[in-house]
């Protein structure tokens, strides 16, 4: 879970994809290029198909039609306009749009897979994919619509209509025509070709690209959690006894001993923790002894995910896929060089399950800091040093007492997700009658990790306010204190009542950015 810097260019070889590679793509507009022996691998693949079409003989995907329409045989003529009605008839998404980095997560992920070279589509148009990215045109997606299973096909449909010059796309903040928008920056659209609207909207890059980003923003809160939680420690008067290598050796989570060296080095130098020693309290609440337990099985969880999401990175999620002869079965129908396997690597089950798993391991992570935010307002549990709800004149003022509304707000938001993956409605007159709905979780869990930012920007809000009442002379720790630091450079101590939204959004936005982390590291390295 280091930091990485950006890279200067991401290269899809279909190979060496990373969930940070999609994140600076995403976000911070890394240029995008295609490996050299990807545009060959593509070239193979193409001439493949070329031969199946050559031989007539009924292959999905190639000349039949789609779903339940699977038996109906397709004319030559009519190839290209079935290619172009596949794209129109499965954009039929609904609900809010992605943003601007959900969209680019997907186009990303999805050239990325059909840079392997199993898909038969032609290497022009995974260029013109690849270059919106670089150019900056966005299509207008729909966020709705995925089953997770044949993959995400109305958002990939969304997608892909523009680079036939239809649909909608945002370029520089304008709204446009598929066809404007291209042109708008020197791009001229594809007319597809046999399999290549298949290839295009076949696939879990809906998910998947979803998936990169929440693993990367998972990552960041989980240590802030860590740097949240050691600083509610410290102005708690509790111990970091709990946080002892030999309690962790003998119950080796890895996670666990991460979290519980974590707040160790976070908190190093600490004559806050001095000061009470050897104080009469035998133990503290759980949200405090627990927390390497907690935090540790949270990161568990997604190191999982992550897992998960760097295969399906790298790997072919549509369907049918194209094979050299001789590759697969030999009942696989094709010619004397190609093979056309029908299968299901475009069902997200893989991602869906790891990702309602995690979204449920970061609502837990939520949870506990929530607990710890109470222990610090709360007049009938906080330490006598500290005044209700952290502010002076108590009544007359309200501190923070709303902030935790807030966060307990959230936090129920979260819980009341449920997990899609466990549910499966059929579709396409039965012949899909089992989907992943991974989609749907993906959508889920990037709210998740939006409102756990906040969760925990709330916590650290208040460490810092409960800060200053700490008695003169004393220090928090090296760690702890460049994280009280890095609030203070965005929120000043609450002197007296005002609107705290904008300082909520501040400092969720120090975590879910990555800057507890880095005051973090720096200063305990």
């Amino acid at each position: 879970m280091s930091e990485q810097s950006l890279p200067e260019i991401v290269v899809l070889d279909g190979a060496s994809l990373t969930p940070e590679d999609v994140a600076a793509v995403a976000r911070h507009d890394a240029p995008v290029e295609l490996h050299t022996d990807a545009i060959e691998q593509m070239r193979e693949s193409r001439a493949r198909v070329e031969s199946v079409l050559e031989s007539g003989e009924p292959v999905y995907g190639v000349n039949t039609g789609f779903g339940h329409l699977v038996e109906t045989h397709i004319d030559r003529k009519d190839i290209e306009r079935l290619q172009t009605n596949l794209v129109r008839s499965h954009s039929a998404g609904a609900g809010r749009e992605l943003t601007r980095s959900e969209v680019r997560s997907m186009m990303v992920t999805r050239a990325n897979t059909l840079a392997k070279g199993y898909s038969g589509i032609r290497p022009t148009v995974v260029e013109l994919l690849v270059s919106m990215l670089n150019e900056g045109v966005h299509p207008a997606v729909r966020s709705r619509g995925s089953l997770g299973a044949s993959g995400d096909l109305a958002p990939l449909a969304h997608m892909a209509l523009v680079l036939i010059g239809e649909g909608e796309a945002h370029v520089d903040g304008e709204r446009l025509s598929g066809a404007e928008a291209l042109h708008a920056v020197g791009l001229e659209p594809v007319t597809l070709k046999s399999k290549e609207g298949l290839a295009l909207i076949n696939g879990t890059q809906l998910t998947v690209g979803l998936a990169s980003l929440f693993v990367v923003d998972a990552e960041r809160i989980v240590d802030a959690a860590d740097a949240a939680g050691a600083l509610t420690t410290e102005v708690t008067m509790g111990t970091t006894a709990n946080c002892d290598p030999a309690i962790h050796e003998v119950r080796p989570h890895p996670g666990q001993q991460e979290s519980a060296t974590a707040v160790r080095r976070l908190t190093e130098g600490s004559t806050v923790l001095e000061s009470h020693k050897h104080c009469e309290r035998v133990q503290d609440a759980y949200s405090i002894r627990c927390l390497p337990q907690v935090n540790g099985a949270v990161r568990d969880a997604v190191e999982h995910l992550r897992e998960a999401v760097e295969i399906e990175l790298n790997s072919v999620t549509d369907n049918p896929l194209v094979f050299p002869a001789g590759a697969v079965d030999e009942r696989a129908p094709g010619t004397d060089v190609a093979a056309v396997v029908s299968a299901g690597n475009f069902h997200g089950e893989p991602l869906a399950l790891r990702l309602d798993y995690a979204a449920g391991a970061l609502t837990e992570l939520a949870a506990i800091s929530e607990r710890r935010t109470d222990r610090m307002l709360n007049p009938d549990v906080q330490e006598p040093y500290l005044p209700p709800f952290l502010t002076e004149h108590s009544g007359l003022r309200s501190g923070y007492m709303i902030a935790q509304y807030t966060a307990a707000a959230l936090l129920n938001e979260c819980r009341s997700f449920g997990r899609p993956s466990l549910d499966s409605t059929p579709v396409s007159g039965g012949q899909e009658d089992h989907v992943s709905m991974s989609g749907q979780s993906a959508l889920n869990a990037r709210v998740v990790a939006e409102n756990v930012a906040t969760i925990v920007g709330v916590e650290l809000l208040c460490g810092a306010q409960a800060a200053e009442f700490l008695d003169d002379g004393l220090k928090l720790g090296t760690g702890t204190g460049a994280v009280r630091d890095a609030i203070r450079t965005v929120v000043p101590p609450l002197d007296d009542d005002r609107p705290l939204d904008g300082e909520l959004e501040e400092a969720a936005d120090l975590v879910r950015f990555g800057a507890i982390r880095v005051a973090a590291t720096e200063a305990t390295q």
